[in-house]
């Protein structure tokens, strides 16, 4: 299962927003990484992703990717977590 702290759900919908300037049809894919969750820009899902939707926004979600996606600083990272994490600190984001 993959969950999505508050501000993961902000930048992922304000990245989404943002792309979609360009490209009507872009989605995120979130993919596994050696350092843990990466975000792309797709206008397709691959075979064995998952759509999910978070907070209006469809991402295609890597298939077996489980944990709590976040964001940390600098430059808002996203992070994957176990699942039942604490979540970072937004501070004044």
């Amino acid at each position: 299962m993959i969950e999505f702290t508050d501000w993961a759900r902000d930048i992922l919908g304000r990245s989404q927003e943002a792309a979609r300037r360009f490209n009507p049809e872009a989605k995120i894919r979130l993919a596994g990484t050696p350092a843990g969750v990466e975000a792309r820009l797709t206008d397709r899902p691959e075979l064995d992703d998952q759509q999910v939707d978070v907070a209006g926004v469809t991402l295609y979600v890597q298939a077996g990717l489980e944990g709590l996606v976040d964001i940390e600083e600098p430059h808002d990272r996203l992070v994957l977590r176990p699942a039942g994490s604490i979540p970072n600190h937004r501070g004044a984001h």
